[in-house]
């Protein structure tokens, strides 16, 4: 009972287990380790992420070095996204999460939802955007 010792949580797993355990990141990591994709087929890849949020978690995945953004200068122009060096290097830490999946988490309690639609308000998460306040804009001449 004199043990008074108290683990320390290292910075570095601590700084990677955050920035891996964001919400949508694991799986565009995921998806990106199958091939490289546009942003599109990546949307459409992982359910009930919204075009932000997807576009969001790339910006972070790029600016970390993980995940390179490359224009093909096509008409029209491609945007492609694959894990750079680094981000391939998560290949064997992604593989013992899906095993650790596999194992421990029931089929039966992982929901599978639909995208949300992709139309009219989809871009904020599938809802109808608020009516605005503010007025139509209409074009009248202006009074001299």
């Amino acid at each position: 009972m004199g043990d008074s010792y108290s683990p320390e949580l290292c910075p570095r797993f601590h700084r990677a287990s955050e920035l891996i355990g964001r919400r949508w990141t694991g799986a565009i990591i995921y998806v990106l380790l199958k091939r490289r994709c546009r942003f599109a087929t990546l949307r459409d890849a992982i359910p009930a992420i919204t075009d932000r949020m997807l576009s969001e978690r790339l910006q972070e995945l790029e600016e970390e070095g993980i995940v390179v953004r490359t224009v093909v200068p096509d008409v029209p122009v491609r945007v492609e996204y694959d894990l750079t060096k680094k981000g391939r290097a998560l290949t064997s830490a992604m593989d013992a999460i899906a095993a650790w999946a596999e194992k421990w988490i029931p089929a039966a309690s992982v929901p599978i939802s639909d995208p949300p639609p992709r139309g009219a308000g989809a871009r904020s998460g599938g809802r109808p955007r608020a009516k605005s306040a503010r007025p139509k804009h209409t074009t009248r001449p202006l009074a001299r």
